[in-house]
């Protein structure tokens, strides 16, 4: 196999005459000094207004009106003004008027440049992430000099699959025809004819082809170019190959709008910061702490086209939006849309959002029991909740997981409880039994209401993740749990995690204030508990959006530790957890005796140092896409095979055989159905299955020796051999 160097260089003008060239929220109010004493319960109404009137959090709320106050001058200048006739009395009012108009005028401009300030801050933090991961992305395959059959084999596995789809629509005669195939494919699980929209969640593919049939139909209208393509000498023996740059080439335009989505996803994730601490120091932390631990967030610079990187940023706006929604006194129903649409767009590009947001609204049924917030402000969260259920269910034609998921079954089983419960456990009191007792009730009633979905609709395509926790907890062994967890991801979080975690102080900050939200909230459940008036008691800690997201982060550190893959969950929120070390509400005590701006850059400072180390190893990842052997398969196959050739073989290599030469094929990466799995195997893990045959020599180990009179080879490289079905 020769090892492409990255003296690739380009020359020579175009190869072709009609190529082209290229063109190429302000602070929360919760966070103000002036709180009254006796209103901890008062939460400031409206979110950008809000956040508007609240400025850096010091105008947040007004102040108390039955505060006692001295008459001053300018209440005896009012009556001077009383006294001196009608004429005066208005032109005395009309004075007056003015100059709180002009303070007013003032506030708001005030207000107004602190709100521009956070988005332009906002916007800065985007576009760094946006050009760090465009910048490790190109460093580690170099795709600017790729050629198109070099930039599809890069997209391995299951991201070569997903991009088939985009590749089919925008090659298609019309975007609709390209549909209708994607909806009709007979290329993905040859003979059968299934829906590919329903089974894989393509609707990314679906928009992004849009906008690129549209880009390019818009450019090509006003004769605006929109690539360049080259000669690009690969050197060693190798030769030349096209390569085309600018938004104009499918997959750049496709890899470009997967990374602007995730520099937008940064942006999301300052004003998170922002709004939950109260202050803009809060949304640099998280910025900054994300930064320093980018390799445990996210993977979008290494894999592009997964789920994931089209569905978590969702997350991000759907959580900021529950914190507004937990924040308020009153929800009002422009908040509720959108909160359920951004769950929308959250659930459809992923199968597993799913169990994410299990674990929210078990989360937020917790906060509920508990008495942070109120029962009916949960059932409106949970019939936002329902309603994008139901959408996805219905744009994914029915796909019988979504309503036969733990999720689901948890919906329904919560409503219920809050439905049925102050009818059955009659008590206007809060007690320690009565959590249990509806604790209890919702883990049972999950449970039990999801198996017998499962039953009715005769569904067993999400049975191996029930099976995967088993074989965390008691050593469960069959073929789907071990073909999960052979892959690491899959595996228990490894110790090295917590240790860089700590090293960039990202843990030992998050744990100081998990410690100072759980103090508060015992003292507030044990006076909630107590025979204290209702007065009393609403003088206690009672922020129902930081016991929240303490209960999600146990969460997510739970699913983390059992699923290493989904430490891209528990990361980021450690990242959003650590902006509370500026709020005041946690440590104004605090801030009383140092300076949050000294304390806050002190933490960064020290953050920095291994934080800064991370980021160098990154921007030192050098490589360059190369597979040889793949690439004169591939080459072989488009030549010298029909159309309707059939092909079965390796997860990975099946994937890159239907993106580049658009052949049928028998099995795939995505592993999902489970119809599918039986033909996925390996002979180790297959030996759990037939235990009877197990320790003989594989078939595939003998064919690979003499594959007559059953098989015989059609194309032999160093990696790969092509074996073909005599005819009879």
């Amino acid at each position: 196999m020769v090892v492409l160097t990255r003296g690739r260089n380009k020359e020579s003008p175009p190869l072709k005459p009609g190529q082209q060239q290229q063109q190429s929220p302000g602070a929360s109010p919760r966070g103000g000094r002036g709180r009254p004493p006796h209103s901890p319960g008062r939460q400031v109404p409206g979110g950008a207004r809000a956040m508007r009137k609240g400025g850096g959090g010091r105008r947040g709320a007004r102040g108390d009106p039955q505060r006692p106050c001295r008459e001053g001058p300018a209440a005896e200048g009012l009556r001077d003004v009383l006294g001196r006739g009608p004429l005066r009395l208005l032109r005395g009012c009309r004075d007056r008027l003015g100059v709180f108009v002009d303070d007013r005028k003032a506030s708001i401009v005030k207000a107004d440049s602190k709100i521009w300030l956070t988005f332009l801050l906002a916007a800065f933090a985007g576009v760094l992430h946006w050009w760090h991961i465009t910048t490790l992305f190109e460093n580690d395959r170099h795709f600017s000099h790729l050629s198109t059959l070099e930039r599809e084999m890069a997209f391995r596995t299951e991201m070569g699959l997903y991009y088939s789809y985009f590749k089919i629509i925008i090659e298609a005669p019309s975007f609709w025809n390209g549909v209708w195939a994607i909806m009709n494919d007979r290329l993905t699980e040859y003979p059968l004819v299934i829906n590919t929209l329903q089974r894989f969640n393509l609707y990314p593919e679906v928009v992004l082809a849009s906008w690129y049939r549209i880009y390019t139909a818009v450019m090509d209208f006003f004769g605006v170019p929109t690539k360049m393509c080259w000669t690009v000498n690969r050197g060693k023996g190798l030769s030349p190959v096209e390569s085309c740059e600018g938004l104009g080439d499918p997959a750049s335009f496709y890899v470009a709008m997967i990374f602007l989505l995730n520099g937008l996803m940064m942006s999301l994730f300052f004003i998170y910061g922002t709004y939950l601490s109260g202050s803009r120091l809060g949304g640099l932390v998280t910025v900054a702490c994300f930064f320093f631990n980018h390799g445990e967030c996210t993977r979008v610079m290494w894999t592009p086209p997964l789920r994931e990187s089209f569905s978590y940023p969702f997350l991000v706006l759907q959580m900021l939006l529950l914190t507004y929604i937990l924040r308020i006194p009153n929800v009002n129903t422009g908040s509720l849309i959108a909160l359920c649409v951004s769950n929308i767009f959250f659930m459809l590009p992923w199968q597993f959002a799913q169990f994410v947001l299990l674990t929210q609204i078990a989360s937020l049924f917790a906060v509920c029991i508990m008495g942070y917030i109120d029962s009916c402000k949960l059932q409106k969260i949970l019939a936002a909740h329902m309603v994008a259920l139901v959408v996805c269910f219905i744009l994914m034609f029915g796909n019988s997981m979504l309503l036969t998921s733990y999720y689901a079954a948890s919906l329904v089983v919560i409503w219920g409880i809050l439905e049925l419960s102050p009818k059955v456990l009659k008590s206007s009191r809060r007690e320690v039994y009565i959590w249990v007792i509806e604790g209890c009730a919702w883990l049972f009633g999950t449970v039990t209401l999801k198996s017998l979905t499962s039953l009715v609709f005769g569904i067993a395509d999400d049975a191996h993740i029930g099976n995967i926790l088993k074989s965390k907890f008691i050593g469960y062994k069959d073929f789907d749990t071990l073909m999960y967890t052979c892959a690491a991801e899959f595996d228990f979080m490894e110790k090295e995690t917590p240790v860089r975690y700590t090293k960039t102080l990202l843990l030992p900050v998050v744990l100081v204030v998990l410690g100072v939200i759980i103090k508060r909230a015992i003292k507030h459940v044990a006076w909630s508990l107590s025979q204290a008036g209702q007065c009393e008691r609403e003088e206690r800690f009672n922020q129902g959006e930081l016991v929240y997201h303490a209960l999600q982060l146990l969460a997510y550190s739970v699913l983390a530790i059992l699923i290493m893959r989904l430490k891209l969950f528990l990361t980021p929120h450690l990242c959003v957890m650590a902006s509370l070390v500026c709020s005041k509400q946690l440590f104004g005590w605090l801030f009383c005796k140092i300076q949050p701006k000294t304390l806050v850059f002190a933490i960064l400072a020290l953050m920095a140092i291994e934080g800064s180390a991370n980021l160098q190893t990154q921007w030192n990842i050098m490589g360059e896409f190369s597979n040889l052997p793949q690439e004169e398969l591939l080459e072989w196959i488009k030549v010298n095979t029909r159309q309707d050739a059939v092909f079965a073989g390796a997860m990975p290599t099946m994937a890159s055989v239907k993106l580049s030469t658009l052949r049928p094929i028998v099995n795939h990466p995505h592993y999902e159905d489970a119809g599918l799995r039986p033909g996925c195997s390996m002979p180790e893990i297959w030996d759990v299955e037939d235990p009877a045959n197990s320790g003989r020599v594989p078939l595939c180990t003998l064919m690979s020796k003499d594959s007559r009179p059953y098989f015989f080879t059609v194309f032999e490289n160093s990696n790969y051999r092509v074996l073909k079905i005599p005819k009879e």
